[in-house]
């Protein structure tokens, strides 16, 4: 199967079903009263971990996702049926952004996890709800509330404990092919692996981790450079870098500036992870020249402890496992998202502020818009004379006529409101 890590999709969530318009006609009740139901409320767009996936390929088709509209009310005060929400199974380790505002709305890291990232609008009120007892009778519904509509990039992240990073060809795949029961492709040719590889651990009967082989890094690569970002996306969640290095040279590299090429990449990509628990593992130790090698780098480190090991003949490994094994325990997760990177979703009802903005394109017209304009514009039906009513009079009650009249506007000026047009009164 294809590995894809990133996708972008445009979400529009269900419609809220309209109210409608009734009254009650019985036999010998007189003056029934106003009969119409609210709509149903529109279906929300729900993201699910699913821990049996692990790309979203399945997304890559799905340029936009559509919910369902709430049925809209019926006769006799019968609500319309509310929408089934329409759910989207991800891996687990996908972290959802506003593509707008770059910001994070969700990060699925659990399986079964259930997010809404596109809410539902809420049915309109029937005349029957709309009653009261200044208007006994009236004689329009409300239409439903638009469903959110947002573009959301999605990024899968793996889940691992620990991830290898260093060089192309430094030897991770076999590392990790000689410790877990993984088997990535093995070759000798730079970027072999293309797409992370997890595989799994086991320290004795009881314990076992997590570890990552990931792609190999290059100088530049936390600008983009050589795999750049695919890569390091990946080692967000990593509590734990175990840092491989060809300590007999067989590129023709030198050991302590592959060290240092790689810790500034770490150090430079966004989620500074410099800060990360490292464990510097030279492999290699096999063959000719790593012994002088590796006395060279340690005079240029000192103080850093360096694991040696071959991978290929599966020298050390046991003690490199077991050191994995502890800094794992004894380091925290790191919180991925910071304060002010999270989209904050609330659906609790607040007051939102009522800025209009208002242009003069030409004598006696006059454009009004604003944000917070959107929803009761979409939710009034404006072929019903009540209906438009109401919302002439909630304009005036936010204050429009009253900038409207400082801005410069006479009686009988053409006043625009985002499409509705009517005749000012001073």
């Amino acid at each position: 199967m294809e590995f894809l890590d990133e996708v972008k999709v445009e979400l529009r969530a269900g419609k809220g079903g309209d109210g409608i318009v009734s009254y009650r006609r019985e036999l010998k009740i007189e003056y029934g009263g106003p009969y119409g139901g609210n709509g149903g409320r529109g279906g929300s767009i729900i993201f699910v971990g699913d821990k049996n996936l692990n790309t979203l390929l399945e997304l890559r088709y799905k340029k936009v996702i559509l919910a369902k509209e709430g049925e809209r009310g019926m006769k006799k005060g019968a609500y319309g049926r509310g929408a089934e929400n329409t759910y989207i199974h991800v891996p687990l380790g996908t972290t959802i952004y506003n593509d707008d505002t770059q910001k994070v709305i969700a990060d699925i890291t659990q399986d079964g996890q259930e997010e809404v990232i596109a809410k539902g609008g809420r049915g309109g009120r029937g005349n029957m709800a709309l009653a009261t007892r200044t208007l006994k009778c009236p004689d329009y519904a409300e239409k439903g509330e638009p469903g959110e509509h947002r573009y959301i990039r999605c990024e899968l992240k793996v889940l691992a404990d620990c991830g290898l990073v260093g060089f192309p060809s430094v030897g991770k795949s076999t590392l990790i092919s000689s410790m877990s029961n993984c088997k990535p492709r093995i070759a000798s040719y730079h970027f072999t692996t293309l797409t992370p590889n997890l595989g799994m651990v086991r320290v004795d009967e009881d314990r076992s981790f997590v570890m990552a082989d990931l792609p190999g890094l290059i100088e530049g690569a936390s600008q983009g450079a050589g795999l750049g970002f695919e890569f390091l996306r990946h080692i967000e969640r990593c509590r734990v870098i175990v840092h491989v290095i060809d300590m007999a040279s067989t590129e023709g590299r030198d050991p302590y500036e592959d060290y240092c090429i790689i810790n500034n990449e770490l150090k430079t990509y966004k989620m500074n992870l410099s800060k990360r628990p490292q464990i510097i593992v030279a492999n290699k130790m096999e063959m000719e020249g790593a012994k002088e090698n590796l006395q060279r780098f340690k005079e240029k480190v000192p103080g850093v402890e360096v694991i040696e090991i071959s991978a290929l003949n599966h020298m050390n490994l046991d003690e490199l496992k077991y050191k994995i094994y502890n800094l794992i325990q004894a380091t925290p997760r790191f919180d991925l998202v910071e304060d002010d990177e999270k989209d904050v979703v609330t659906y609790e009802f607040t007051e939102q502020e009522k800025e209009f903005v208002i242009t003069h394109p030409t004598d006696n017209y006059w454009y009004v818009e604003g944000k917070f304009l959107e929803k009761p514009m979409a939710m009034t039906n404006f072929a019903q004379d009540q209906a438009v009513e109401k919302f002439l009079r909630r304009l005036r009650s936010w204050g429009l006529d009253e900038q409207l009249r400082k801005a410069g506007a006479k009686d009988g000026d053409t006043i625009d409101v985002l499409g509705f047009e009517f005749d000012f009164a001073d």
